[in-house]
């Protein structure tokens, strides 16, 4: 995965355990930065608008990387 401002290793179990499961690097490159996103978020409507529609397609995954998130 190319680096472009976001974390290239997972940060939270959730996401390490969705790592295990995608087939693309697009794939895994978008659950990256939704965690990334999560834990910092910034106030750019680009980021959020990306982060939006990866939480809209994994809202499990969402909630487990924000409960984990928020447990630290």
């Amino acid at each position: 995965m190319q680096g472009n401002g976001e974390e290239r290793h997972p940060r939270t179990d959730a996401v390490r355990r969705a790592l295990q499961q995608v087939d693309s690097e697009a794939a895994a490159a978008d659950l990256l930065f939704l965690e990334h996103w999560q834990a910092q978020r910034r106030p750019d409507i680009a980021a959020s608008l990306r982060a939006g529609q990866i939480r809209r397609a994994n809202p499990a995954l969402a909630a487990a990387i924000h409960a984990e998130l928020n447990r630290r």
